[in-house]
């Protein structure tokens, strides 16, 4: 017979208990996937909140990016990776960004909308549809001269260069963003038993 104290099961079925009571507790507090500034919150301290409920938004002040509407007949020579020059209304034109196109998107932005317009071919009046173009922006820039979410910008882009691609032809090799926030360290608990067991074991 094995007589390791920590080897018996009703030894074990206390650990698992001691471990789920643990993580439970872990669990209640909740930490941001990401590094950046409150922009709206839903709660108040003392709140009782359920799962799903949405607390805040938290924007990160980093790795932000432009969403240009161009129309379709600016996009012939427009390539991915053309240098992009972008003027924001709340700096006015003493800060002048710049940027590169990134993608273009394969749809309008009423075509994805809950009713999409019918611009059928017997229709007398032509509605010029516009694409959104993005464009990622230096993270150097962003840090000196942060933006917010929603703002207007004038952006220029020069289509000298056209050697580019249309449509992206490589897959993004490393992720828009990581977040180790639902990551939960157990050597605490592992060693809180460990001590228990230890603490019986005479």
């Amino acid at each position: 017979l094995n007589s390791n104290l920590e080897d018996q099961p009703a030894v074990q079925q206390a650990a698992t208990e001691v471990r789920n009571a643990w993580l439970a507790l872990e669990r209640t507090r909740i930490v941001s996937p990401m590094t950046g500034y409150v922009s709206r919150r839903a709660v108040q301290p003392g709140a009782q909140i359920s799962p799903t409920t949405p607390l805040m938004a938290v924007v990160p002040a980093t790795d932000l990016w432009v969403d240009a509407n161009f129309k379709e007949t600016q996009l012939a020579n427009m390539r991915i990776g053309q240098p992009v020059t972008i003027i924001t209304d709340i700096y006015g034109d003493d800060v002048k960004y710049t940027g590169k196109v990134v993608g273009l998107d394969m749809g309008t932005g009423s075509a994805f909308s809950l009713l999409p317009a019918q611009n059928a071919t017997g229709n007398w009046i032509k509605v010029v549809q516009r694409l959104p173009v993005r464009v990622e922006l230096d993270a150097r820039q962003l840090e000196q001269h942060p933006l917010r979410i929603g703002l207007s910008t004038l952006v220029t882009v020069d289509t000298a260069n056209r050697d580019g691609q249309v449509l992206a032809s490589q897959v993004r090799t490393t992720p828009v963003a990581e977040s180790n926030a639902r990551e939960i360290n157990l050597a605490p608990v592992n060693k809180l038993i460990d001590d228990i067991v230890q603490a019986n074991a005479g």
